[in-house]
């Protein structure tokens, strides 16, 4: 049974009655309100190693070079005055830094709820759900191939859930849906479920201009209003080693002319994709998301732009990605010295290798969120739900990660931190003295209900007391909360008119066929 996975032992005996059950709608949870990451960040590199790393990139750039392969972008960046053999493209560090100091350090993206705008940049922090994985698993199904009625159960918490704060990619593929028309399909449940920022997959022409304009028409913009701010996003991974693929390049470059916002980011696995060596694999992330954030900045000068960082290591006796590993906590830190050097906004990731919502999953998993605190990232995807290295997405652990997500949001509140008379409460220390205590003081009585963080999934409950109320553990209780909210679910509100223009858009696109998939 796929209970059994998260449990290797089992009690004796039948079940209790679970008589503290809690109503979703009643759900007490923080506002949508994205963290500013107030701390210092960690900074592991010297100003000798910044500089290094640095060289190494350039030197890269410069030396070896990237490939294109896109004749389009290859024709650009000659015209730039690159050197361009082939599809390899060499440019001068010159070049490189001109480029990159035309983007913007912070930028804003506009969901059609303006309410849900983020910033990427500065001290800002927004989390991103888990995006991609082919396969589901819940406690009832155990491992499946996902659905569009399981993705939009996930469309379903993430809208719920104020911590996450953009839509990002299918959080799981609906491997039902024919891949002519499953953007078609997707984008439409993700624009009327969910009112957050939107995100497109840079899969060929027509999926990225079919997610624009379907982006566009939820928002009831014209397309003049569409163009003038950023109102979504894509992300592009570069194929590592030293390659960027055509209808990723293709698509990014169509993003950018419509001043949409991009992400670049380098899926670098040192000892496998990249040196085994963090220095090394951090310089060559560097130097795939540099060339094609150069491009973008090219093509549009001060375009919305981040550079992303995904540099992990192997198993190097099975070869298998790890994630959460101190390796990937250093590189994710370092990139984040690395991106202020350049003053780019970061992308970073919240990940595990783990199989199942376990121990080894949170573990993981904190260990990738709070790297990212440490880095000083402004975006952090997969943040929610990701299980067995991106192949799965689990409702229940994106339910066991915002719990962390929360704490995370908690962390920053500026109320920990105050100094105040009232917060080194001298009086109220004065006037328990010696021998008594603090529960029945007005200063405590007066601030016991937002004193502390209160969890939603967590049990600080003693055993017996746990154990009464059917000894659930957290992943029973994250399915438990995962069926109620999706139960009382109501889509947040959207004009008739825009719905009728989007639906009308999803018609017509299938109609004539949708993106193709041969080539």
């Amino acid at each position: 049974m796929a209970q059994d996975q998260i449990r290797q032992t089992r009690r004796s005996g039948g079940r209790r009655g679970n008589t503290r059950r809690r109503s979703a709608g009643l759900f007490a949870q923080m506002p949508f309100d994205p963290p500013l990451n107030t701390d210092a960040p960690t900074e592991p590199l010297g100003p000798e190693g910044i500089a290094a790393i640095h060289d190494g990139a350039m030197r890269i750039l410069e030396e070896i070079g990237i490939e294109f392969l896109n004749e389009e972008a290859c024709a650009i960046l000659k015209e730039a005055g690159c050197s361009v053999s082939g599809q390899t493209v060499r440019m001068g560090r010159d070049f490189v830094m001109e480029m990159v100091a035309k983007a913007p350090s912070s930028f804003t993206i506009t969901p059609r709820n303006p309410d849900r705008q983020i910033t990427i940049g500065g001290r800002h922090m927004v989390f991103v759900n888990v995006s991609s994985p082919p396969n589901y698993w819940d406690l009832t199904t155990g491992k499946v191939p996902g659905t569009l009625e399981k993705c939009c159960d996930f469309l379903k918490l993430i809208q719920h859930f104020n911590c996450l704060h953009v839509v990002g990619g299918y959080p799981v593929e609906p491997v039902d849906v024919h891949a002519s028309v499953r953007h078609l399909d997707v984008l439409y449940e993700k624009l009327t479920l969910t009112d957050k920022v939107a995100h497109a997959y840079c899969l060929g022409r027509e999926r990225v201009e079919d997610v624009m304009e379907m982006v566009r028409l939820a928002a009831g913009l014209s397309p003049e209003a569409f163009e003038a701010r950023a109102h979504m996003y894509t992300n592009i991974n570069s194929t590592s080693p030293l390659k960027h693929d055509y209808p990723m390049l293709d698509g990014a470059m169509r993003i950018v002319r419509r001043g949409q916002a991009l992400i670049v980011t380098p899926f670098t696995l040192a000892g496998a994709m990249a040196p085994v060596t963090m220095a090394g694999a951090v310089a060559q992330s560097l130097a795939e998301a540099l060339c094609a954030i150069a491009l973008a900045q090219y093509i549009r000068p001060g375009a919305p732009v981040a550079i992303g960082t995904f540099t992990s290591n192997v198993d190097m006796k099975s070869g298998a990605p790890a994630f959460g590993t101190p390796e990937y906590m250093r590189a994710t830190q370092m990139t984040g010295q690395m991106a202020r050097f350049y003053g780019l906004p970061l992308r970073a990731s919240g990940v595990c290798a783990a199989n199942v919502p376990d121990a080894q999953a949170m573990m993981e998993t904190s260990n990738s969120l709070w790297s990212a605190v440490q880095s000083g990232v402004n975006m952090v995807y997969h943040a929610a739900g990701w299980l067995e290295g991106g192949l799965i997405a689990s409702p229940e652990k994106l339910i066991m990660d915002c719990e962390l997500l929360q704490q995370i949001q908690r962390y920053f509140d500026p109320a920990l931190v105050a100094t105040g008379p009232d917060d080194i409460a001298v009086e109220a220390i004065a006037e328990v003295g010696a021998k008594g205590h603090f529960f029945g003081v007005s200063h405590t009585q007066e601030r016991y209900e937002t004193a502390f963080y209160q969890p939603f999934l967590s049990d600080w409950r003693n055993y017996e007391a746990w154990s009464q109320d059917g000894g659930l553990w957290a992943a029973e209780r994250a399915h438990r909360l995962y069926k109620e909210i999706i139960a009382e679910f109501e889509p947040p509100p959207m004009d008739p008119s825009y719905r009728e223009a989007l639906q009308a858009f999803v018609h017509r696109r299938k109609a004539e066929g949708g993106a193709p998939t041969d080539f």
